[in-house]
């Protein structure tokens, strides 16, 4: 059972008020997410501020898609998990290249690079080497795209830490 109240434009006060009615004029409803969110102007804002940057990022979607689900697959966020497993279905991801995200891994050695790298941006980032982001260049990556993995798993904390916190495990993902 959730611990928060979701709020509506009528029911948020101040910043969140502003910010939940421009998102329902916009496109008619938002989810459980954001609307629990708005208990805290600060935490809606800088989400949505940060999900608004990181539709710019450079790193491929479906990279970005089986990072986010290898990260909630550590998190615990099964609502997140959910989400990005459905998105990355959308965008055509197979199966096993899902189950195997869920693992921290991937069939291409680029993409288990990139993965791997944005576990340790979640777990312990001090650990990250220069030989590691060198041979993330040497696969392909740019600067650009290595550092959009940190804005990729940092939207991932945000979201899942909140869910968790907030006890949104029903209802419409993020």
């Amino acid at each position: 059972m959730p611990r928060f109240a979701p709020l509506t434009p009528e029911t948020a006060v101040g910043a969140s008020r502003e910010l939940l009615g421009d998102l329902v004029e916009r496109h008619g409803a938002v989810g459980d997410m954001v609307s629990t969110m708005a208990h805290s102007p600060a935490v809606l804002g800088g989400y949505l501020q940060l999900s608004r940057a990181m539709r710019r990022a450079k790193l491929d979607r479906k990279v970005s898609e089986l990072i986010s689900i290898a990260v909630q697959a550590q998190q615990g966020c099964g609502l997140c998990l959910a989400s990005h497993v459905h998105a990355a279905r959308s965008l055509g991801i197979a199966e096993d290249q899902i189950d195997r995200a869920r693992q921290g891994a991937s069939p291409d050695p680029a993409v288990a690079a990139i993965i791997h790298l944005g576990l340790q941006v979640y777990r312990e980032p001090g650990s990250i080497t220069d030989a590691q982001i060198d041979e993330l260049r040497t696969l392909g990556y740019s600067d650009r795209a290595i550092a959009d993995v940190v804005g990729v798993v940092s939207l991932n904390v945000l979201t899942g830490a909140f869910n968790l916190v907030a006890a949104l495990t029903a209802g419409e993902p993020h």
